[in-house]
């Protein structure tokens, strides 16, 4: 039997963010299962692309997402999420710096299916 004190903390979502300035370079704050929770600061366009395999979840803590979709958009505000399915082709777009969480599979790459310039190395845990 170990006797050792376990160290049950919570995770603090701006401690965490102010461990990194980038953007568009989603970083692991935890994991459920197979499943990566990650923090991610984003301004400006990013690029169309679809997951073919997965849905992606966006929790927006600051500031306000718009998601572009084919055929349409949605804006999301603080306090809000939108799960995009998989096979949807997307463009997230942020007028300012918005600072979300995303949920998605271990392994899944930000660009899904465009890769190129804004594809972030992926399991990068603070």
């Amino acid at each position: 039997m170990n006797d050792a004190p376990k160290s049950y903390q919570p995770i603090n979502f701006a401690q965490k963010y102010g461990l990194f300035a980038e953007q568009w370079q989603p970083k692991v704050v935890a994991e459920l299962n197979d499943y990566q929770f990650k923090l991610v600061r984003i301004e400006g366009d990013f690029v169309w692309h679809d997951h073919p395999d997965t849905d992606e979840a966006f929790i927006v803590l600051e500031g306000e997402l718009r998601i572009d979709f084919r055929d349409g958009a949605v804006t999301v505000k603080p306090g809000e999420m939108f799960v995009v399915k998989q096979g949807v082709e997307h463009k997230p777009y942020a007028a300012g710096e918005v600072k979300m969480m995303l949920i998605e599979p271990r392994g899944v790459t930000n660009t899904g299916s465009a890769p190129g310039e804004r594809t972030a190395q992926n399991d990068v845990w603070i």
